[in-house]
């Protein structure tokens, strides 16, 4: 009898098969919702160490208020008006939403800090009061960063915004200036060991001429040594000028210089419209042969600027230009700190330079330590971005530029329209007298006694000698 057929073995039965993981799409701003809410979490209050400074916007405010009133009360009501609720309480509001998304006060300090009592004497007590901002709430937009940080409390009173400290999740977010300073010393054939200030022309008149008379005028500038030519932030694409027309003259003007002289010249074409007339303009600039484009970037507002300097396709230098900047800035108890709105901003909205007043000559009124922390938000190490050009402007003659070299040294753009086109001799010794001037500075020799042996910087020393007049 033949030996029973043992039972075939049944195949292994594989392990489940784990699905694949998928890539995540969360962004490094969003709240963790598995998280447990701890006891403190929906207090509008925190101390500074109970929070996490990397996904937080932390908002630093000065504030003056009748003695009468209790800051240390009133600051989280404030916190809780920019984040998550309103004047009164609302069903919405609950604890779980306050605990991922209310706004937290960190520090209230006063100054002078009572501890007893407060002098009769005493009207208004002055305080410094700092909030943290989700970043979940603001996302990496411009936008929602002012909305959320300044929003409706900039109508409390006397209320101004001093420092925004961004979290590394949301300046991830921005590409930031596309050339920066090494970009354009790069686009202008200017090798790192050759670096000099650089001069910016702005053409004058500011408006009202034809393409011809500009296309002159660009030329005589760029042939006595202007690095830059813009257009004056007052003229666009006009009926008596369009902004197409004036690129194709200008930049022939460009390539006749520069096979004259062996240096090219930027121009950046004012693009400023509304929208998207402005996009579709950039995009024709660059088309048209153009090199640089300029944005009035308060007027169109950061975030329009930014949609340019982050499309693949205008590959050229962005200048901002200042204008509407002192509605922001100039109350000394309202708006935004200077340094926030001259350099954060527009280096977040991705400008390749930016016109800044200059606090020790021209025509802007400026402190000059507000100028310092001007060019140190534009310059210093912030996140990943890359630093942008500090171009100072107003009202700048060649007796301002050894000041200008003596504060910012070699990478700088200094800015000058009247200084240039005034010239007795014309715009071409305006721009020579300019080089001239900053030749001076760079071998420190005082820009009166190079003038001697200089004869269009002795001419535009011999007018406007150390002050800027201003003449009708």
């Amino acid at each position: 009898m033949p030996p029973a057929k043992k039972p075939a073995k049944k195949p292994a039965k594989k392990p489940a098969r784990k699905p694949a993981a998928r890539a995540s799409n969360k962004k490094p701003w969003a709240e963790d919702l598995t998280c447990e809410i701890g006891p403190y979490d929906a207090e509008p209050y925190a101390l500074p160490e109970g929070i996490d400074f990397e996904k937080h916007v932390i908002a630093t405010y000065y504030v003056e208020f009748p003695k009468e009133l209790d800051v240390v009360s009133l600051a989280p009501v404030i916190a809780i008006e920019q984040s998550t609720g309103t004047w009164t309480p609302v069903p919405g509001e609950t604890p779980e939403v306050r605990a991922r998304h209310v706004a937290k006060v960190i520090n209230v300090f006063e100054a002078p800090y009572y501890e007893y009592v407060v002098p009769d004497d005493v009207k208004n007590r002055q305080w410094i009061v700092q909030m943290a901002f989700p970043a979940s709430n603001i996302e990496n937009q411009i936008p929602m960063l002012l909305t959320a940080c300044l929003g409706n409390i900039s109508m409390a009173g006397r209320l101004k915004l001093l420092e925004l400290r961004m979290p590394k999740a949301i300046l991830a977010g921005y590409q930031g200036p596309k050339f920066g300073i090494d970009g354009i010393y790069k686009a202008l054939g200017i090798p790192k060991n050759k670096r000099r200030p650089l001069l910016n022309n702005m053409i004058k008149p500011c408006s009202g001429y034809p393409v011809k008379v500009g296309a002159e005028l660009f030329y005589q500038a760029a042939a006595g040594g202007c690095d830059i030519i813009k257009d004056d932030e007052l003229i666009g694409d006009m009926e008596y000028n369009h902004v197409v027309d004036r690129v194709k003259a200008y930049m022939k003007m460009e390539k006749r210089v520069f096979e004259d002289t062996g240096e090219h010249t930027l121009y950046t074409c004012n693009v400023t419209d509304r929208l998207p007339k402005m996009f579709e303009l950039a995009k024709r600039v660059v088309d048209a042969g153009g090199n640089g484009l300029m944005v009035n970037y308060l007027a169109i507002g950061p975030e329009a600027m930014r949609t340019l300097a982050e499309d693949k396709n205008i590959n050229v230098p962005i200048l901002a230009h200042m204008d509407c900047a002192g509605a922001y800035y100039m109350s000394p108890h309202h708006g935004i700190a200077s340094h926030i709105v001259l350099g954060k901003l527009p280096r977040l909205a991705g400008a390749d330079t930016v016109v800044i007043p200059f606090a020790m000559g021209g025509k802007a009124p400026y402190l000059p330590e507000r100028f310092k922390q001007v060019v140190q938000a534009l310059t210093f190490p912030f996140g990943d971005l890359k630093p942008l050009m500090p171009m100072p402007s107003g009202g700048i003659t060649p007796i301002n530029v050894q000041d200008i070299y003596n504060a910012l040294g070699n990478e700088v753009m200094i800015g000058s329209g009247g200084g240039v086109h005034a010239h007795p001799d014309g715009p071409i010794a305006g721009g020579r007298a300019f080089r001239q001037a900053i030749e001076a500075a760079m071998n420190y020799i005082p820009a009166m006694e190079y003038g001697k042996e200089h004869e269009e910087l002795g001419k535009a020393l011999g007018i406007w000698g150390v002050k800027t007049e201003f003449k009708v």
